[in-house]
């Protein structure tokens, strides 16, 4: 969202009263957000990854928050182990952490039409997240 706004500005697509705007807004659903980590009971980057696996709106009618919340923490705590230096540009290490997301999916039922468009969410959470994976 930051991204958005930020490529908008650049572009002279919104003022600087409109990019205060963008940036309030986007503080608030960070809040939200975190507001729903904690009701979930989940770290911020396990909501990540629930965010990730909720977009898919029949997995959330199969599987329910419950089984969603521990595949988030569970592919959490694998791709924070499973993250090197240098996996975001090693295409091994990619297809590692790709098997290993899509193995986690396939364990709880996540559903099989869905679960391409789930583990490249995931991965997109784990890239924005890499630098923070390596270094602790």
């Amino acid at each position: 969202m930051l991204e958005n706004a930020i490529k908008k500005y650049q572009n002279n697509l919104l003022t600087t009263a409109e990019i205060i705007q963008e940036l309030i807004n986007i503080a608030k659903e960070i809040k939200e957000s975190d507001k729903e980590g904690e009701r979930l009971g989940l770290t911020t980057d396990e909501v990540a990854f629930y965010n990730a696996l909720e977009v898919n709106d029949s997995a959330v009618k199969v599987l329910g928050d419950d089984t969603l919340r521990e595949i988030a923490r569970e592919i959490a705590e694998k791709v924070k182990t499973n993250t090197s230096i240098d996996w975001t540009i090693r295409e091994s290490a990619r297809a590692k952490l790709m098997v290993i997301v899509r193995r986690t999916l396939t364990k709880y039922g996540y559903p099989p039409d869905k679960q391409q468009q789930a583990i490249d969410t995931v991965m997109k959470q784990a890239e924005m997240m890499a630098d923070q994976y390596v270094t602790n």
